[in-house]
């Protein structure tokens, strides 16, 4: 072989050799770069994730809170009103027991006296029939001529004439009905006024009960 051709040999296993060492350091950029890319996206992919189960967790802790905070403050609310209501019913249990100790004293036969004009006056019919408790219908039968004119009075000083015919049942209203008063019937039974003191302490709750929480009560309560 002659000394040209072995040169040209050489330059070309040269440039060969050349061409494959600049491949490999093309191919060696190139996927350090791919793999700093990658590295680079997973990263920020899982900086992303995290940031977003953060803010996730954050935003269920504070749905958590308000359920808490709303849940304190219903219960808060429930347990006022549940003291309220206990008051008032310990309230109205007191006043129907003083009730019930005045329809046992002296002043029993005015109350008595003055249920029945009411209720004459309420009814309204000519036909009138009384019931009440055993223990009271003596009572009731001693105070109803007072009470017949003082109606016949009321309804005069009206300009209206009225001549009711009011007797006493024989049928006692039973005790655990009421603890006194009256209730009056017309028409044969088919209208009935009760006027018994459990029914008008009733009427007298509902109708004064704002005025009595506000009494007994802060108007920010």
């Amino acid at each position: 072989m002659s000394a040209d051709s072995s040169k040209q040999i050489k330059q070309m296993v040269n440039f060969i050799m050349q061409e494959a060492h600049e491949k490999v350091n093309e191919i060696r950029i190139k996927t350090d770069h791919d793999f700093n890319l990658e590295k680079q996206n997973l990263v920020h992919n899982g900086k992303l994730k995290v940031q977003e189960e953060y803010a996730q967790k954050e935003k269920d802790l504070d749905v958590e809170q308000r359920v808490s905070r709303s849940a304190a403050v219903g219960a808060a609310r429930i347990k006022k009103m549940k003291a309220r209501d206990e008051l008032l019913e310990k309230l109205k249990q007191e006043t129907m027991d003083e009730l019930d100790a005045y329809c046992k004293s002296s002043g029993n036969s005015e109350l008595i006296r003055n249920l029945i004009v009411q209720g004459l006056v309420k009814i309204e019919e000519d036909d009138v029939e009384i019931f009440a408790r055993a223990e009271d219908r003596a009572l009731v039968n001693a105070v109803l001529p007072d009470a017949i004119a003082d109606f016949k009075y009321k309804m005069a000083a009206a300009d209206r004439q009225a001549v009711p015919k009011v007797t006493v049942s024989t049928t006692p209203l039973p005790n655990k009905m009421c603890r006194g008063g009256i209730v009056l019937t017309g028409l044969s039974g088919k209208i009935v006024l009760n006027q018994t003191i459990d029914e008008r302490l009733q009427i007298a709750y509902s109708d004064m009960m704002p005025s009595v929480r506000h009494g007994l009560f802060a108007e920010s309560a």
